[in-house]
């Protein structure tokens, strides 16, 4: 989500949108850390490809997760809730 669209959420749906997303960092450590083995696997058995390129996109989407919560963080705290 975005800064425009959280801001168009009632207070209801910032706050449960809140609950839903909380990080789990040692989760994300895991799958990262899974998905980095994959790409090391690829990369030393010479098969560069679509399926080295999933596991990249899933990283960025991991990474991205924070940054999310963080515009929500805002938004909450913008609105006193």
């Amino acid at each position: 989500m975005n800064k425009e669209e959280l801001s168009k959420l009632s207070d209801e749906e910032l706050l449960e949108a809140k609950k839903n997303s909380k990080p789990k960092p040692i989760v994300d450590a895991f799958f990262i850390g899974f998905l980095v083995g994959i790409i090391i696997y690829s990369v030393t058995a010479n098969t560069w490809g679509f399926l080295t390129l999933i596991p990249l996109f899933l990283i960025y989407l991991l990474l991205k997760k924070p940054k999310q919560y963080e515009a929500l963080k805002k938004e909450l705290k913008k609105r006193n809730l």
